[in-house]
Parts: C-alpha cells; structure tokens; sequence
C-alpha cells in the first residue's frame, strides 16, 4: 500500500536529515567533552591557587577569570550545538510532516495530485544533484519552496570539492576526508589513499621527485595489503617522464584520474548517508518502464499511442531493461491505443488486422462509410468489418 511505496521511495528523504542529526550530535559532545575538561582544568588551578598561602589577590583574581572565561566558551559551545541540532530536528521534523498526508491516505485527490507534483520535483532536484547539476537543482527548488525537502546543503559541500578535484586541488576533499574518517573507516574507504597518491603523481609530473618521495613517506606509508599494489606501480613512476608511452605508467599519468577520483567521491558521498547509487528518480522510472514494457513495444507496426514505452525517449531508455510479466493479455486498439473489451469489442478488417469497434466507427463517419487501414492504407466499407469473438 501507501506505507509500502513510502517506505521504497522515501527513504532518503528522511535518513540524511537524521544522519546529519547525529554527525551534528557526536561533533558537539566530542567539543563540549573538550570545553569540560578545560573548566575542570581551570577550577584545578584556582583550588591549587587558593590553598597556596603564598597566592596573592591578584592571582586569586586570575585564577577565577580563566574559570569564568572557560564557562563562558563552554556556554557559547553549548548554545551554538543546541541551535545545529534544533536546525537538524527542524529539518526532520518538516519532512515528517510532508509525509503524513500521503500515508494517512484519507485525503482528496486534488491534494494528493498537488502532493505528488512536488514529490515529482524533489525527485528532480535530488537527481540533479547527484548528477553535478547544482545551479538547476537549486533553481528548482527555489522555484517549487522545496529547500526544507530537499538535501541542497549536503551536495553544495559536494560541488565544492568536485570543483577542487576538475581544477586539480585535492584540498577540498582532503579536508572532507578528515572531517567523515571514522564513517570511512568503517566504509573501509580508500578515498583519502587515492587523492594523496594523486597528489604523489602530480609532483612527479611537476618534475619535484624528492618532494614526492618525502611525500610519499608521509601520506602512503599506511595503506595497508590491498593497496599496496598501487603504490608499488606508483612509485615506479619516479622512473618516468610524464610521457611515457609505456601503457601500465602512461595510464597513472593520465588525467582521467581526476575523473575517477570524482565518481569515487560520488559514490562514498552517497554510502556516508546510506544512500543508493541510483536516484528516487531513476529507480521509479526504470520500475515504471519495466512494468509496462512487452516485445511489441520494439515492433514499429505494433507500438501502441497512447505506450510510454512505444515513445521514443523512453523506448530507447527501456531498451536494456526486462520485460514485464503479465499472466493475463490486453487486447489494445492500434488506432486509438484504448483496450478492446465488451464496450469496445474487436473488430476484423477482410485483410486480417484487428481494430476497437469505436475507432472504426470514428473513421468511418469521417470518410463516408469507408475505413483506411493505418497499417496497409487498404480502404474498406465498414460493413465488410466482422465482430470478433475471443474465447
């Protein structure tokens, strides 16, 4: 039911808000764990000031301004985490809301079509953003007030450090590893290995081979069994000139790294929120398509109008996805694309091909009594046309 399609699609909608919640979260305790270690440290050294008999009013004084100063950033700490976190909840809290009225499933249909015209355009906008469209996305999301239901924040951290990575600086993104190591960790991440071999390579393209062995010893002494094998073909680019037409060394000096780095970027963005690789959009769409698609949608003379599978965008779009599986068959009307049943029986033509009884009709009423087939252009007199009976 409704509870069900919620669950499939909506689940990003509600789970990088609640991550971001408790990033926000752990950043927070960890600074004010810090903060609390300072005051403790402080009200130590006004203890110790004040059973020192030889202290004199002017270090008593000392003692409680370096107290009162540590509780006042303390204080400051706190207040600025509380209003993070109440943003985050806020956040959560909003998109809860939007989701109700779907599930309760008790409103009009003029306020669920209005529901899912916005659904369609967050849909829009979070595959904009996956895809590095960030001016469109956010224009569609200004234009529809959808910021609160949407994840503009998150991939605005993304484009910068893609724009860091297409100009060449690893900065940006070192700095986004620093700040997500212990989930990348656990994601078993080799991100960070990557940009700073990069990093490695681009100082032996810059000729500057004794700052990239120091380099290397800094930052690629640690990657661990299964990226050693990069860093031994690495380092044998000190070896070789940028370019080489040995394939194995030309490849490392290739600036389609840079790309890679950005799809890895991509798709570890993406993991640090449980989020799949594959946009709302995209996986609707291809269930959408599959559902409907049968072989005939791939025979030209068989293509039903009214098919979005028979269009040609989405014919060429469900072109590597499975059939559908019907265990019972439609008769369809080529003319009109309407089913044929009891209402609309199936009508045979004297040349074999089987139209809806309306179609025909309409046809020829426009023409006379007289019917041109729309496969063969062989013209009839609608009273050679025979009912056909299906068992």
């Amino acid at each position: 039911g409704m509870r069900d399609e919620v669950t499939a699609l909506e689940h990003s909608t509600l789970k990088v808000p609640y991550e971001l919640l408790n990033k926000k979260f752990r950043t927070i305790q960890k600074l004010v764990d810090k903060e609390v270690s300072h005051v403790s440290s402080s009200l130590s050294d006004l203890t110790t000031c004040t059973d020192n008999t030889l202290s004199t009013n002017e270090d008593m004084i000392t003692s409680i301004d370096g107290v009162a100063q540590r509780i006042n950033i303390l204080k400051r700490k706190v207040e600025e985490g509380l209003e993070d976190e109440l943003e985050c909840s806020r956040l959560c809290k909003s998109r809860i809301d939007h989701l109700k009225p779907y599930t309760s499933g008790e409103q009009s249909d003029g306020v669920m079509t209005a529901w899912r015209k916005i659904r369609l355009d967050r849909m829009l906008v979070d595959h904009f953003l996956r895809e590095g469209h960030y001016s469109t996305a956010i224009s569609l999301a200004n234009a529809s007030d959808l910021i609160d239901l949407v994840d503009v924040n998150v991939f605005q951290l993304c484009q910068r450090v893609e724009e860091g990575l297409k100009s060449h600086n690893t900065g940006p993104c070192l700095a986004w590893c620093h700040d997500n190591r212990s989930k990348l960790r656990r994601l078993k991440s080799s991100l960070e290995y990557r940009v700073r071999l990069q990093d490695f390579i681009e100082l032996i393209r810059q000729e500057r081979r004794l700052d990239a062995v120091k380099y290397a010893k800094k930052h690629l002494s640690n990657g661990g069994e299964e990226l050693l094998e990069d860093l031994k073909s690495a380092m044998a680019l000190l070896a070789f000139s940028p370019d080489t037409n040995c394939k194995k060394y030309k490849r490392l000096f290739s600036l389609k790294r840079w790309e890679e780095l950005i799809i890895q970027f991509r798709t570890e963005n993406l993991a640090l929120y449980q989020l799949n690789n594959q946009s709302v959009l995209t996986a609707t769409l291809q269930a959408g398509l599959s559902a409907l698609k049968t072989p005939l949608c791939y025979k030209q003379m068989e293509q039903n109008l009214q098919c979005p599978v028979c269009s040609t965008l989405f014919n060429e779009l469900a072109s590597a996805l499975p059939y559908s599986h019907s265990s019972q068959s439609y008769l369809i009307c080529r003319i009109s694309g309407e089913p044929m049943n009891e209402h609309n029986p199936p009508m045979l033509l004297p040349n074999g091909y089987v139209y809806g009884e309306q179609a025909l009709l309409k046809l020829s009423q426009e023409n006379g009594e007289m019917i041109t087939c729309p496969r063969t252009g062989a013209i009839v007199s609608f009273n050679d046309v025979k009912k056909v009976f299906v068992m």
